[in-house]
């Protein structure tokens, strides 16, 4: 997964919950404009803390594994989605 697409999912989540980019970043100590690179795909390198602290609070798990070389059928249907 890249970060473009971490940041989807991130804003995705927030968005479920309610939350402005202010709101989340508020509680979490971090300025809206870094809540904001990341969702948008604008920050290019954020610490692995950042993401973790971001995903803790909307409930959302970090998952390493083998990259494959085939797509994943969740990526499949996000293309689809996104088409």
């Amino acid at each position: 997964m890249q970060l473009d697409e971490i940041g989807k999912e991130i804003k995705k989540h927030r968005k479920n919950k309610k939350l402005t980019q202010q709101e989340l970043a508020f509680s979490l100590g971090m300025s809206r404009a870094t809540i904001s690179g990341i969702e948008n795909g604008t920050i290019h390198e954020i610490g692995i803390r950042k993401i973790m602290v971001i995903c803790a609070a909307l409930n959302l798990e970090i998952l390493v594994r083998q990259k494959t070389g085939r797509p994943t059928l969740q990526q499949l249907l996000e293309e689809q989605e996104n088409a």
